[in-house]
């Protein structure tokens, strides 16, 4: 009983907390005004020019301008794609024709897009035409330049009321009659376009300088014939709506208004000042046109931010982001496949020198560093970098002070010291992170990338593994310092502190708190004597549901605009659609069990750890059991660990990487403590010492 108030106490402040941080204004809707979306899938910061295009410069200088990601459902996004997402207002793709936007078959002033409820009734785009539908049903004209504006304001039925198939098209009657415009503009894209209809062919990733200067041109001059016919009052938008070739990239966002020019560009589904998506153009549009947002649309309204210096460095700046999330992802396979190559050898090594109980306290020191590596990932964003050099070097450097710390400290004597400083660090760096705006985890190996557009602010899936194992482990040296109901109470208070900045406004995280719930339950059920049982087990992960579902639904009380994915998904609960959801996450979970830099790390980890606790003497000298003997705290700790990365690896999309980081760090440090506590007990016994002195040979 006693238990089961403690647990809704927890979950009735989580819930107020929750609700202080969830609260605030809604966005009012802005007056009906004129507003034109001019998209040149393919367009970089790099590629606007004062001499190669001199109305796009012009038009980005008086504008407020960011990074936009194109990300729709694949890695890389075809102009279909991106279009078909703007129509939608959530991420969406044609599935059968990746590649141009379909023409339309001219009838009359209009046009229809061939074969278009087959996006609906078939390939399961159910919210293709959401911006067509909104802007007809609230009465307003507008008109399509090219196919892919075409597609992008289609409706429902794939029919667009006035359509021109290009700008000199435009009459002064069609600008004055139809409020919103939107033009496509393919140049850039037209060489990967070529070859096979409805599918992108094998071309060089990029084009040579002199025909993407021609491209260029050609663009510059079609939104240059557009711009100089809308009236001076129409907010302009420039999307550079999709890739091109292989490889995924920030693109152009700029918003052309009074007060707009020589400021940041970004919205609320980003959470940043510089950063959009493509939804956010959806909702963008229907905000300046004066039409209310549908709740489908997941995207919000583009929102100006800081002012700017020169145009040259701003887009210098913004051509840079995409140069940094470049950097990272280059890079990024290579990093996993280092750190599984890593974890996999130090197993093997520590198996054979521990067998042979020689080289101790190397064993001790290569598992603190190999623990001390994941956090730096996140920490060399405190600085600056823009090269593999600086982003390695940085690392390097974090590398090298942690280890330093945990090993060189009056706390490396005792078993518990090096553990409790690298498991600190690394949940108190995710803890700052969360409470200043989740800037570390932004282009980070651990965290996520900005081209990749999964996620751009809270915890993501493997910081939350890193959050949860760090924690637990912190608080369990605690618990060794003062058992008993003090130890327990730090357990379950800063854990809950950790898990309610995980799921709420702040960490966003959905699987999560599922997780840490009953990773925190087993750790202090088990200090405090108390058995666990399946029942409970499964009581606990219910009561990790329940809690985030309350986080859910709080923000999904906010307006549309202002939710974030938590309250989405009780909108998608309540239409029907949240099965799509948690399957798609689920197989996606379990391609991850296949994964040749994540499995290793499980495999090897979970192996040593089996073999360490069923075969001590053979398998590790008895150093893992000597950890628990010094430390039944700790036991708990890596007991509560491993429920809370099994769970979160079944409740997350990310899987196996839950699993794997969550023992890339208890593991090491599991042997690291276990290898202290033979030390010391080889100091206290009279002969012990002697015969370990060889040891570190």
């Amino acid at each position: 009983m006693r238990r089961a108030l403690v647990v809704l106490a927890v979950l009735v402040g989580q819930l107020i907390i929750g609700h202080a941080w969830f609260a605030g204004p809604a966005g009012a809707r802005a007056e009906a005004g004129r507003v034109a979306l001019i998209g040149v899938p393919g367009l970089h910061w790099n590629d606007l020019t004062p001499s190669d295009t001199p109305h796009l410069w012009a038009l980005a200088g008086s504008s407020a301008v960011g990074s936009l990601s194109v990300r729709t459902v694949g890695n890389v996004t075809c102009p279909y794609d991106g279009w078909l997402t703007v129509s939608a207002g959530t991420r969406a793709a044609a599935g059968y024709a990746c590649g141009a936007p379909p023409k339309p078959e001219v009838q009359g002033d209009g046009a229809v897009i061939p074969d278009y409820r087959y996006l609906i009734d078939v390939a399961g785009q159910r919210t293709a035409g959401t911006l067509g539908e909104a802007l007809k049903a609230a009465g307003q004209c507008s008109v399509a330049i090219g196919p892919g504006a075409a597609l992008a304001l289609a409706d429902q039925q794939g029919a667009v009321a006035h359509y021109r198939a290009t700008p000199a098209q435009v009459g002064a009657a069609d600008l004055d009659r139809c409020r919103t415009v939107a033009m496509d503009v393919d140049d850039l894209v037209q060489a990967y376009l070529a070859g096979e209809p409805g599918k992108l062919p094998k071309v060089p990733e990029k084009l040579g300088a002199a025909e993407r200067r021609q491209a260029l041109r050609l663009a510059d001059a079609k939104a240059g014939a557009l711009l100089s016919k809308l009236p001076a009052d129409t907010t302009v938008l420039l999307a550079g709506l999709s890739d091109h070739g292989s490889v995924p990239h920030l693109r152009v966002a700029a918003l052309r208004e009074p007060g707009a020019e020589g400021r940041l560009l970004g919205a609320a589904s980003t959470r940043r000042d510089d950063i959009s998506i493509l939804t956010d153009l959806t909702a963008t549009v229907l905000d300046k046109a004066g039409v209310a947002v549908p709740s489908t649309v997941v995207g919000a309204p583009l929102r100006l931010g800081d002012r700017l210096g020169d145009r040259a460095g701003t887009f210098e700046q913004l051509a840079s982001a995409d140069a940094t999330a470049q950097t990272m992802r280059s890079a990024k396979a290579a990093y996993f496949t280092a750190l599984a190559v890593f974890q996999v050898l130090f197993y093997v090594l520590a198996f054979l020198l521990l067998r042979r109980r020689r080289s101790l306290p190397w064993v001790r020191r290569a598992a603190v560093a190999l623990a001390a590596l994941p956090v730096t990932s996140f920490l060399v964003n405190l600085l600056p970098w823009d090269s593999h050099l600086e982003l390695f070097g940085g690392m390097a450097a974090w590398w090298a002070a942690i280890t330093a710390l945990a090993l060189a400290g009056p706390w490396r004597r005792r078993p518990l010291g090096p553990l409790a400083v690298v498991a600190a660090i690394t949940a108190l760096t995710l803890v700052g992170d969360l409470l200043t705006g989740t800037t570390l985890q932004l282009n980070s190996f651990m965290g996520y990338s900005a081209e990749q557009g999964a996620r751009y602010f809270g915890l993501g899936n493997i910081p939350f593994a890193l959050l949860a194992t760090g924690t637990l482990l912190a608080t369990t040296v605690i618990a060794h310092r003062w058992p008993g109901k003090v130890g327990v109470t730090a357990i379950v208070v800063l854990g809950a502190f950790a898990m309610v900045l995980g799921g709420s406004g702040m960490g966003s995280d959905f699987g999560g708190v599922i997780a840490f719930v009953p990773g925190i339950a087993v750790t202090a059920l088990i200090l405090s004597g108390r058995r666990v049982s399946l029942v409970k087990l499964g009581a606990f992960c219910v009561a990790g549901g329940v809690i985030v579902m309350g986080f859910a639904w709080l923000n999904y009380l906010r307006p549309p605009a202002e939710q974030s994915h938590l309250g989405r998904f009780v909108g998608q609960v309540l239409t029907g659609e949240a099965f799509d959801v948690i399957w798609r996450k689920f197989v996606a979970m379990i391609s991850t069990l296949a994964n040749p830099n994540l499995m290793p790390i499980v495999i090897a980890a979970v192996a040593f750890l089996v073999y360490a606790i069923l075969r001590p003497e053979q398998a590790s000298a008895g150093v893992v059991p000597a950890a628990f003997e010094h430390s039944p705290a700790l036991r708990a700790g890596l007991i509560g660990t491993l429920v809370s990365g099994v769970v979160g690896m079944l409740v997350n999309d990310s899987g196996a990487a839950v699993l794997s980081m969550a023992l890339a760090l208890a593991v090491p440090l599991l042997l690291a403590t276990g290898i202290g506590a033979l030390r010391r007990e080889s100091e206290s016994v009279p002969g012990v010492g002697e015969q370990l002195a060889g040891v570190a040979k």
